[in-house]
């Protein structure tokens, strides 16, 4: 089985097109499957006060012109879309809003994404359901209970889906990681479960692969210095091609369940079995 791996870019391009470029072009050099973005309609996501919020940025002074610095636009969009299509990688996002979500069709993505903030918002759910594109669903900070209701809403449009294990803290400790939950997920809802990873090194994500998980999406990044809230639950791209390679490497080292002499053991077999 072939871990599906996404880098997340999400916010960490600084609304550079430039530094976003790179990080594709990374992401599809060392084998990644896809990056992802996230797109949010401001003024519906947060509120008035919230946006007028005293906080310094590259853009500004307010929450607000910090937020609008990182979110791309259909113009933005458009050169990803055309981008990603031109060094062979696919890309998706999570929308943080109905009105989001309906800026997304239009680029006939063959993903969606819910992000583990957004898996109450039964709306956005309908209307990503109703899309009937596969959808990688996050986890953290969720409820079996509530996880239950947005597999329903799913199941009942017949929208393909796969769950993904997500501890929320930014970064996230490796004891906190409680991998095991995917094989509780896995029963409790008899679908495939992936790994959504905030940790900043490789050890976590290998396990959860080794587990089963059907895929794996980590948050990069140019450099973990860089300003963002993201940078420093993020990998270096050095660490993620490392990380890339590791997972292929795991992959190809689980095998079958089946107990079988290996052909290359047999010669051993031979001169060491005396009895």
């Amino acid at each position: 089985m072939k871990t599906f791996i996404i880098a997340e870019i999400g916010i960490n391009h600084n609304g550079s097109l430039e530094i976003t470029k790179q990080l594709i072009k990374e992401a599809a050099e060392m084998g990644c499957d896809a990056v992802k973005f996230q797109k949010r309609t401001l003024d519906e996501v947060y509120s008035k006060e919230e946006l007028d919020r005293p906080r310094q940025s590259p853009w500004g002074t307010t929450n607000r012109q910090q937020k609008e610095g990182l979110e791309f636009g259909l113009e933005e969009y458009q050169e990803i879309d055309e981008y990603c299509k031109e060094v062979g990688i696919e890309w998706l996002a999570s929308a943080w809003d109905t009105n989001s979500q309906k800026f997304l069709r239009q680029f006939d993505l063959k993903y969606n994404k819910i992000a583990s903030a957004l898996l109450t918002h039964t709306d956005l759910l309908k209307q990503v359901a109703s899309e009937g594109r596969h959808t990688f669903i996050s986890t953290g900070m969720s409820t079996l209970d509530e996880i239950a209701t947005a597999v329903s809403i799913f199941r009942i449009a017949k929208c393909p889906f796969e769950l993904m294990h997500c501890n929320s803290t930014y970064p996230m400790k490796n004891e906190d990681a409680n991998l095991l939950v995917m094989n509780t997920l896995r029963d409790a809802f008899d679908c495939d479960v992936g790994y959504s990873g905030h940790e900043t090194g490789r050890v976590v994500s290998l396990a959860a692969v080794a587990l089963g998980a059907t895929s794996l999406e980590r948050h990069i990044t140019l450099d973990r210095t860089m300003y963002g809230s993201d940078q420093a639950a993020s990998i270096e791209v050095g660490e993620m091609r490392k990380l890339v390679e590791d997972v292929r490497t795991v992959e190809s080292s689980l095998g079958s369940e089946e107990k079988v002499v290996h052909e290359s053991e047999k010669p051993i077999r031979d001169k060491l079995r005396k009895y």
